[in-house]
């Protein structure tokens, strides 16, 4: 069974893009990526949707 990220979490994805879960929703998660020191060079949306399958919980919110 996949671990799913809780709101607040910090996952990676991607091959090194991290980002904070701002919203979980059935298949997948709603995720914040502008607390990335490079987002600016990167020329990202600040926000993407990312399925359950393809990210890695790197912190937990408390």
């Amino acid at each position: 069974m996949i671990k799913v990220a809780q709101a607040g979490d910090v996952i990676e994805f991607k091959k090194g893009l991290r980002g904070v879960v701002q919203k979980v929703n059935e298949n997948s998660v709603i995720v914040d990526l502008t607390i990335m020191q490079n987002y600016k060079d990167l020329e990202l949306e600040p926000l993407t949707v990312v399925n359950h399958k393809k990210y890695k919980i790197l912190a937990e919110h408390a």
